[in-house]
């Protein structure tokens, strides 16, 4: 890997890092703030077509069911499609407030789509999707 690309797969990560930090602390709009105004989130039954879309949502999320909850991630991949543009598959699951360990049945796989807008990385695109037992 050069050391640009390098240097992007650490600034992806970091972004990363800092949505993953601000739902643990409950706060939707730190966890939005490196989404482009555009992006668009896709969950089981759910499209929320824009950053202040998804923001509303998980402010409500927090407030309600996902309070006091975090998330659990694994990075599995990350491919990078031209200069400003890249894909990253992770593994992920909640972790509820008083838990522990996350039930296999809740972890999903997710899809991430960055692209580099004036010299920064920014979420474009996030959808997940459960993960099966191997029989399905």
């Amino acid at each position: 890997m050069s050391n640009n690309r390098a240097a992007d797969e650490a600034a992806i990560q970091a972004v990363l890092a800092d949505s993953y930090k601000a739902w643990e602390a409950g706060d939707a709009d730190a966890m939005v703030a490196d989404y482009t105004a555009d992006a668009t989130a896709i969950i089981p039954g759910s499209l929320r077509d824009s950053r202040e879309m998804i923001r509303q949502s998980m402010a409500s999320a927090f407030a309600g069911r996902l309070a006091g909850s975090s998330t659990v991630n694994k990075q599995l991949s990350i491919r990078f499609v031209g200069t400003d543009a890249a894909i990253v598959i992770s593994e992920s699951a909640i972790l509820f407030a008083g838990e522990t360990e996350v039930p296999a049945e809740r972890t999903v796989n997710a899809t991430w789509v960055f692209e580099k807008r004036d010299g920064h990385w920014l979420i474009a695109a996030y959808h997940n999707s459960p993960v099966l037992a191997p029989a399905q």
